[in-house]
């Protein structure tokens, strides 16, 4: 459904580029997360694929059209909350859609119904937005977004200032709307667990680069995990490194596969460093993500 192919895009010469060559595809029905620190490539990711910023080097192709080409066609098949959502503030929620949805060619008042019953703003959808809450306007803009009907929904950190309660919320009307209408979903966030929920596969990006993608309930590593603490940290490195292991970070630790949990326990306690805590951990997009990080950092250096 979505196809992105070796963008590359600079805004300033002299400057690190804002992306580097980075490809990717979403297939139709899936929920994907796009990944990254700020900075990272996100929203300039996310503009190229709106046709809002023209990469340097690349395209983007939507359901076999070319943004870059036919901006328009494609982005018909496109819904999206892009930053921070604008409305008309003395207007009502229903008043609001009626011009944004006019501006695409306008809409029935059955789907407008639709629309609104899906996102849960029934009872509030005549209020004026300068009433709504920040979760009211979050649902107000995904509102928007399905208007007309698109085929793939792009949401830029659509949790953003949610309360948990609200998140949940969110999540199982995108599951919803997702298996109801059959979209696609490009989500960008910062919140690893909520991806981990949510999207069926991720792409993580580091400075402009792509350093992986891939499906997210297939995240693992050639490396067993554990996480061990000791009263003497040193010696516990020492002997963490002496077993075939290496520090990932605090009191995380990484051992080669096969590595057996009692063995290694066993080790440890007659290696006398003061054993306080010691437990195998499963893989985990956030240690997928912060591995990639601090490999980057230290290629910094």
């Amino acid at each position: 459904m979505l196809k992105v192919d070796k963008l590359s895009k600079t805004f300033d010469r002299g400057r690190l580029p804002a992306l580097d060559d980075v490809s990717f595809a979403v297939d139709r029905g899936n929920i994907c997360g796009l990944l990254g620190h700020n900075g990272a490539g996100k929203s300039t990711a996310l503009g190229i694929i709106l046709g809002m910023v023209y990469p340097d080097l690349g395209e983007v192709s939507i359901d076999g059209v070319v943004v870059q080409q036919n901006r328009e066609k494609a982005i018909s098949k496109v819904g999206a909350i892009f930053e921070t959502p604008s409305f008309y503030e003395y207007l009502s929620g229903w008043h609001n859609l009626k011009i944004f949805s006019a501006y695409s060619g306008g809409v029935t008042e059955k789907l407008m119904r639709e629309t609104v019953a899906w996102v849960g703003l029934e009872e509030r959808i005549g209020d004026r937005v300068s009433k709504y809450s920040h979760g009211m306007r979050q649902r107000l803009a995904l509102a928007q977004a399905l208007l007309p009907r698109p085929e793939l929904l792009i949401l830029d950190e659509p949790t953003d200032g949610l309360d948990p309660e609200g998140i949940v919320e969110f999540r199982e009307q995108l599951f919803e709307l997702r298996d109801r209408l059959g979209l696609t979903v490009l989500l960008s966030s910062h919140l690893l667990g909520e991806v981990e929920q949510v999207c069926d596969e991720v792409v993580i990006l580091q400075a402009g680069r792509k350093v992986y993608s891939g499906a997210v309930r297939e995240v693992e590593t050639e490396m067993v995990r554990f996480r061990i603490e000791a009263e003497k940290p040193s010696g516990l490195e020492k002997l963490v490194i002496e077993e075939g292991g290496s520090a990932e970070g605090e009191s995380r630790f990484l051992f080669p596969p096969g590595r057996k949990a009692d063995e290694l326990l066993a080790a440890l306690v007659s290696g006398d460093v003061g054993l306080r805590h010691f437990s195998q951990e499963e893989d985990s997009l956030e240690s997928l993500y912060l591995r990639f990080s601090q490999s980057k950092q230290k290629e910094d250096i």
